[in-house]
């Protein structure tokens, strides 16, 4: 096999690691994302698909840490096989290349699917627990993905020009985060105060 062996790796939040992936595999490089894989706008994914070269080889813990829909997963495998590049599955065993079989493709299609409904059925017993802990009062939220104090850098680093891509890679979350937090401080900043109360005599 010629080439290099490169490894993508994604976690969603800060809290994940990825010490469970790809363990005792050979790498030349390896990409992390730790962003979101709702859809396949993520920087170090970007910079993967740029770097490798006809006669690579991506190798993914599993399906759904490259993507989380069928659609995104096809279209990722195709653009990488398109380039001479193998796209290896650790998890599902299965390996792909720009001379896929007709069986190959079924493959892809079935697991793909497969982690999809699986990634589905996953968020609704989610969905289900919650509601079951807020019946109990027990619901705490989801936690914070950036601090106050963060939240405060990322003001201040975005008003001095940063660009929120580099600010996403920088706190180890995704552009979106970043975008939501900024929003929300716009909100709360243009929110208009309640009028105090008049004292009475």
């Amino acid at each position: 096999m010629t080439g290099q062996v490169v490894g993508y790796l994604r976690v969603s939040t800060l809290d994940q690691k990825t010490d469970r992936q790809l363990v005792g595999i050979q790498l030349n490089r390896t990409f992390t994302d730790h962003a979101s894989g709702k859809d396949i706008d993520r920087p170090e994914l970007s910079q993967m698909i740029a770097y490798v070269r006809d006669g690579d080889t991506v190798v993914v813990h599993s399906m759904d840490r490259l993507a989380r829909n069928l659609e995104d997963l096809r279209s990722l495998v195709r653009t990488l096989t398109g380039k001479g590049v193998r796209v290896q599955f650790i998890k599902e065993g299965l390996t792909f290349t720009a001379e896929a079989s007709p069986m190959s493709q079924l493959l892809l299609n079935v697991m793909g699917s497969f982690a999809e409904f699986e990634r589905a059925h996953i968020l609704e017993r989610q969905r289900e627990g919650i509601a079951i802990a807020k019946v109990k009062g027990v619901y705490k939220g989801r936690r914070r993905a950036l601090s106050q104090d963060q939240v405060e850098q990322v003001k201040l680093k975005v008003a001095e020009g940063a660009k929120k891509a580099a600010l996403a890679r920088e706190f180890k979350v995704s552009r979106d985060t970043i975008h939501r937090y900024l929003r929300a401080a716009r909100v709360s900043r243009t929110s208009p105060k309640k009028p105090e109360k008049e004292e009475t005599a």
